[in-house]
């Protein structure tokens, strides 16, 4: 097993000494890297000035809260009536919306609209609050918010945990690590929960190091794992765009990691894709709104091995070009896990997209490009024949 070990970081030492000390490309390389090891130092000193922050705040916090419960002073109306007030801005997606009376002696009131499943929450969290004695309940509640001004928009809120949150607080992070740490060295001592301990760690780490929720890290129930935005303004009318766009056939021609797309009508299509490693992937997807010379959006349909959702936005520039700006998210198998694992094997979507929308600059600007190899002229790709406005 030592040997098979030794074996491997020798292999490993080999290729990095071959990669840094490229007489071509080595000097650049070793300069990017330190550069974004510096960077890398940088925010982690950032993150644990926050975490410090973030402990001290919350710390002061908890002592004011037990000196609070430790006084025997009655607390008056309008403090009740601030804590109350903070409690239903926590508790509810619509705090204005909700009427708040304080009596002499803690009885709360609460009146107006609020939605049905926010109700309980509500009521508990209110009880909870320093100083109130009882709670006494005339909202107003509704399913939905209907036509009620006082109902529209909203942030949601909900009793959710900092642990299940999508982003932890910079304390949380820290702790997790810390955790993680622990997870690996346990892990050293071998037995039955070695490799449970080691899986772990490594998720725990990279929760606490991305800030993505683990439903992102593995890919479960998530569309939006990995999201890219990317723009590029091309000196061509905005019709000629819309149309060389709206024509799916013609990306394999200069997207040199797609291999084939097939248009069946109606804004369904099946796309072929060089995944990790040369190994071919496929989905189907399908366009949910299309409006000529201004977006097409798609997402990929059910049950696809990528899951995969975007909205490209064309807008006609004052000089008579185009500025085409791209949003879309993907979620591979094993979520940015799996995307780490293509980065690995060198395919990265980022720079991929980066790629094309160069080759599709050239192709429309000059009248041709190089892809596979070889140059590829305007005039080979059909345009799409316009398809009505859906939506």
């Amino acid at each position: 097993m030592r040997v098979a070990k030794a074996a491997m970081g020798g292999f490993v030492a080999g290729i990095a000494a071959m990669y840094f000390a490229d007489p071509n490309r080595g000097r650049r390389r070793r300069v990017v890297v330190r550069d974004k090891v510096n960077a890398g130092l940088r925010d982690v000193a950032r993150e644990f000035d926050k975490a410090g922050r973030d402990l001290r705040n919350r710390s002061q916090g908890v002592a004011s809260a037990v000196l609070s419960l430790a006084s025997k002073a009655e607390a008056d109306e309008q403090l009740i009536d601030e804590r109350v007030r903070s409690s239903i801005g926590r508790a509810v997606s619509h705090p204005h919306a909700i009427c708040v009376t304080v009596d002499r002696g803690g009885r709360v009131i609460l009146e107006g609209p609020v939605l049905d499943h926010e109700v309980e929450y509500l009521l508990k969290r209110v009880r909870s609050t320093a100083g109130v004695t009882e709670v006494i309940n005339r909202l107003d509640p509704h399913p939905e918010p209907g036509t009620l001004a006082s109902l529209q928009g909203g942030r949601p809120r909900g009793p959710h945990a900092s642990f299940a949150r999508q982003s932890w607080p910079p304390a949380l992070r820290i702790a997790a690590a810390a955790a993680a740490g622990v997870a690996f060295y346990r892990a050293r001592n071998g037995g039955l929960m070695r490799v449970p301990r080691a899986g772990f760690g490594t998720v725990l780490l990279l929760r606490a190091v991305t800030n993505r929720s683990i439903g992102r890290l593995l890919g479960i129930g998530e569309t939006r794992a990995v999201e890219i935005d990317k723009t590029v303004h091309i000196l061509a009318p905005v019709e000629e765009v819309f149309a060389f766009w709206s024509k799916v056939e013609n990306f394999p021609k200069f997207m040199t990691h797609l291999k084939a797309v097939r248009d069946f009508g109606d804004g369904k299509s099946r796309w072929v894709a060089a995944g990790p490693a040369g190994i071919a992937v496929s989905w189907d997807a399908e366009v949910t709104e299309s409006k000529k010379d201004e977006r097409q959006c798609w997402r990929s349909v059910p049950e696809s091995l990528i899951n995969t959702e975007g909205v490209i936005r064309f807008e006609s520039t004052p000089e008579g070009g185009t500025r085409v700006a791209i949003h879309m998210a993907y979620c591979p198998p094993a979520g940015v896990f799996g995307h780490g694992i293509a980065w690995l094997f060198g395919a990265d979507p980022k720079s991929e997209i980066d790629d094309d929308l160069m080759r599709l600059k050239s192709l429309l600007e000059v009248g041709k490009t190089r892809a596979h190899g070889s140059i590829v002229w305007r005039d080979d790709f059909p345009l799409a024949t316009p398809s009505p406005t859906t939506s």
